[in-house]
């Protein structure tokens, strides 16, 4: 009967609804630490994924490990994955983000075209005081390995703890760049000429 039918249809829709949450709550953990978190010039896109519930902020978070926290050309802050080579323990933020939504974030990033690399990061609530300190696993977007051992050394092997106003004060937004030179270019540049704060 045509009632049965439309039931049936309607139980498959749900069905179809169910299984379309159930892939989109597939949730990827991002520890941010410069431009996309709260207050900074790119957390616009972690807003826009919010509203299209393709991001959940989960809190403060800081790293287990030392690790250093510089900013290149433009102002632009890397995390660079060299443990034990004198950095802090970083503060960032920590997202749930789905795979629309981490598609989203690698774009912004350049992770296919080599100015930052996606890859695991051990973290902890920041300042949680009392009870258990759970360890999470998570991912960051580090500098390309191509130049971080470099960025490392051009910036006199001086990173910091925590990226703020006085950081984000250098940054220059991409459509105030240079047009005549990629940013992989600009980094290159960077990294080969003297650094200010070393001999």
């Amino acid at each position: 009967s045509l009632s049965s039918w439309l039931e049936e249809l309607s139980r498959e829709r749900e069905r179809e609804m169910a299984e379309g949450d159930e892939i989109k709550q597939r949730r990827n953990l991002i520890f941010t630490y410069g431009t996309l978190k709260r207050g900074f010039f790119n957390h616009s896109l972690m807003e826009d994924l919010i509203q299209s519930d393709d991001a959940v902020y989960l809190g403060a978070y800081r790293t287990v490990h030392e690790l250093p926290l510089v900013c290149g050309p433009h102002g632009v802050p890397f995390l660079l994955n060299l443990p034990g080579s004198g950095g802090n323990r970083v503060h960032g933020e920590l997202y749930a983000v789905s795979d629309p939504g981490l598609a989203r974030l690698d774009e912004l990033e350049g992770t296919s075209i080599g100015r930052y690399e996606r890859l695991p990061i051990q973290v902890l609530r920041d300042g949680g005081g009392g009870g258990d300190v759970v360890e999470v696993e998570a991912e960051a977007y580090y500098a390309h390995r191509s130049f971080a051992e470099d960025m490392w050394r051009r910036k006199g092997r001086v990173g910091f703890s925590v990226y703020m106003e006085k950081e984000a004060k250098e940054y220059v937004k991409r459509d105030a760049r240079p047009k005549d030179r990629t940013f992989l270019e600009e980094i290159r540049l960077f990294v080969s000429s003297s650094s200010s704060s070393s001999s």
